[in-house]
C-alpha cells in the first residue's frame, strides 16, 4: 500500500484540474448523509484519526515523481506543477480548511459533518482531489459508532428496567471481539475506536491502541484473560475437570475471567463441572467466572446457561426485583449475535425473572464488517465555487423529479435549533454560532478532541434520544 496522499483517491480525480472553468479559484464541499429523519440517527465520528495519521503528512518531490510515472502509465493527466507547488509554497501539506461538528454529536440524516474548502487559489481542484480519502474517513467511523450507538440504545431499556445501575451497567455490555472480522489491521483499529465511543470493554488492540494514540484516552477499555477451544481440547475430554481448575488457579487474580465451555458438551460443562465439581473451587477463587457458551441456538443457549448457573450457585434479588446470579458467576453471549439476538436474550431474561446485569456480549462481524457506505448513504457534494471576483456560486445537481426536494447548494453552516441541529445557508449564520467548527487548515490541526470529550457528547445524545 502506499503512503502517497497524491494517490490516495480515485483515478479520474488526476484529471480534475484540467476541467474547472478558468477564473474559478475556490471549490467549498460538504460531507453528509443521503435522505431525511425526524430524529437523530447519525453518531459523527473519526475525522481526527484521518487528520492526524493522513494529512498531517508532507507530500514529498518523491511523492510526485511517483504519481507522475503512476498516472502517465495509467493514461490519466496530471498536474505535476500543481503538485510541486503544494511542495514549495506550503512545505508538502495540503493547503484546505476543514471544518466539523464536534466528533460524538448525533444528527439528523442530511446535516453536514465536515465543509473542506481549498485555501490557495492556484488548486480549486484539491477539494474534489480530497474526496475519495474524506469520505472514506467519515463514512466507516461513523458507520460503526452509529451501530454502536443502536445497540446502546436497545440494550439501555432493559437495563433500565431490571438493573439498579443501568448506565453503571451499559458500558460493559458489548466488547468489540472483531480484530479477525476486519479485512486489515487499519480497519479494525478504525472501526475499534469507534466502538469505544460508547462501550469501555474490548478485545481490539488496535482499536485500543488507536484511541489512545488518536484521542489521548489512557486507557479506553477493560478486558479479562479468556481459554479458547484450542487451549480446552489440549488437555483431551478426559480432562476437561483438570483444564478448568487449571484456569481457575491461573486467572482468578486477574477478578474476572471467561472460560469457552462447549469444546465437548456445554451442558455437562455448566451443570456438573461448573456447578458442582468446581463449585466450591469457583467460590473460593473469590473472582466472577464468565461462562462461554459459543455454540447452539444463538437465542435459547445463552438463556439456559443463565438458568443452570440460578440452579446451582442461586440469586439474589436487586432493587427491581430481578433475579441477579451469585457474584462469582455470569455469561457472555459471542457468537455471530445481532442486535435483534441480543434484544431477544434480554427479553426471554426478563420473562423469566432475570436481571440484564447476569449476561454481556461479544460482537465482531456485526459491528465491524457487516456495514458499507450505503448504510448511512454518505456523500460528499460540491455545493459553491468561488471566481477570480471573490463571488461564490451555488453549484449542484438538478433533481430529476420536480417534486425531488434538491440538494442543499452554497456555502453551508449548521446550527443548534433547540436540541436539534439543522443545516442553513452560511450567509443566513448571523450571530449564531456556527456547529461546523474550523479542525484543519493548511497543515495545522486546530482542535484536538479528547476520547472523554467525544464520549460525554455520545452519551448525552443518548439520553437525549
Amino acid at each position: 500500500m502506499t503512503s502517497n496522499l497524491i494517490l490516495n483517491t480515485d483515478s479520474y480525480k488526476l484529471g480534475t484540474f484540467l476541467q474547472y472553468p478558468a477564473d474559478t479559484r475556490s471549490v467549498s464541499a460538504f460531507v453528509t448523509t443521503r435522505g431525511s429523519s425526524f430524529r437523530p440517527e447519525v453518531m459523527f465520528f473519526g475525522l481526527q484519526m484521518f487528520l492526524k495519521d493522513y494529512l498531517s503528512r508532507p507530500v514529498t518531490r518523491m511523492d510526485v515523481t511517483e504519481a507522475e510515472e503512476v498516472a502517465s502509465a495509467h493514461r490519466q493527466p496530471f498536474d505535476k506543477a500543481g503538485w510541486l507547488h503544494i511542495v514549495e509554497a506550503h512545505g508538502g501539506l495540503l493547503p484546505l480548511r476543514i471544518e466539523a461538528v464536534p466528533e460524538g454529536t448525533a444528527l439528523r440524516r442530511g446535516v453536514p459533518v465536515v465543509q473542506v474548502v481549498n485555501t490557495d487559489p492556484a488548486l480549486p481542484w484539491l477539494t474534489s482531489h480530497i474526496e475519495t480519502s474524506l469520505l472514506r474517513a467519515v463514512w466507516y467511523p461513523s458507520t460503526v459508532a452509529t451501530t454502536a450507538w443502536r445497540l446502546r440504545m436497545a440494550i439501555l431499556p432493559f437495563l433500565e428496567r431490571t438493573t439498579d445501575d443501568p448506565h453503571g451497567l451499559q458500558p460493559s455490555r458489548i466488547s468489540d471481539y472483531g480484530c479477525r472480522s476486519t479485512s486489515s489491521v487499519e480497519q479494525s483499529a478504525i472501526g475499534g475506536a469507534a466502538h469505544l465511543v460508547h462501550f469501555h470493554s474490548s478485545d481490539s488492540l488496535p482499536g485500543i491502541l488507536q484511541a489512545r494514540r488518536a484521542y489521548g484516552a489512557a486507557m479506553p477499555a477493560l478486558s479479562m484473560p479468556a481459554a479458547e477451544h484450542g487451549t480446552i481440547t489440549a488437555w483431551g475430554p478426559d480432562r476437561e475437570v483438570e483444564a478448568y481448575s487449571h484456569l481457575i488457579d491461573r486467572f482468578s487474580e486477574f477478578g474476572a475471567y471467561s472460560i469457552v465451555s462447549d469444546s465437548y458438551d456445554l451442558h455437562n460443562a455448566v451443570t456438573e463441572i461448573w456447578g458442582k465439581k468446581l463449585q466450591t473451587k469457583v467460590r473460593a477463587a473469590g473472582a466472577t467466572l464468565v461462562v462461554r457458551p459459543d455454540s447452539g441456538d444463538p437465542i435459547d443457549t445463552p438463556v439456559q446457561v443463565v438458568a443452570q448457573l440460578a440452579y446451582a450457585y442461586g440469586t439474589r434479588l436487586n432493587g427491581k426485583g430481578f433475579k441477579v446470579l451469585d457474584a462469582n458467576v455470569r455469561v457472555i453471549q459471542s457468537d455471530g449475535v445481532s442486535i435483534q439476538d441480543i434484544q431477544m436474550i434480554l427479553g426471554r431474561l426478563e420473562g423469566m425473572g432475570f436481571s440484564a446485569e447476569n449476561i454481556s456480549f461479544g460482537m465482531g462481524s456485526g459491528l465491524l464488517h457487516k456495514i458499507n457506505r450505503d448504510t448511512l448513504s454518505f456523500t460528499m457534494r460540491q455545493s459553491a465555487a468561488q471566481n477570480a471576483g471573490g463571488e461564490w456560486r451555488e453549484t449542484g445537481r438538478r433533481s430529476t423529479h420536480p417534486q425531488e426536494k434538491p440538494p442543499m447548494a452554497g456555502r453551508v453552516a449548521a446550527i443548534a435549533d433547540g436540541t436539534d441541529i439543522v443545516a442553513i445557508p452560511l450567509a443566513e449564520l448571523g450571530a449564531r454560532t456556527n456547529l461546523l467548527q474550523p479542525v484543519w487548515e493548511n497543515g495545522q490541526l486546530l482542535k484536538d478532541w479528547s476520547f472523554d470529550e467525544i464520549r460525554a457528547r455520545a452519551s448525552a445524545a443518548s439520553v437525549s434520544s
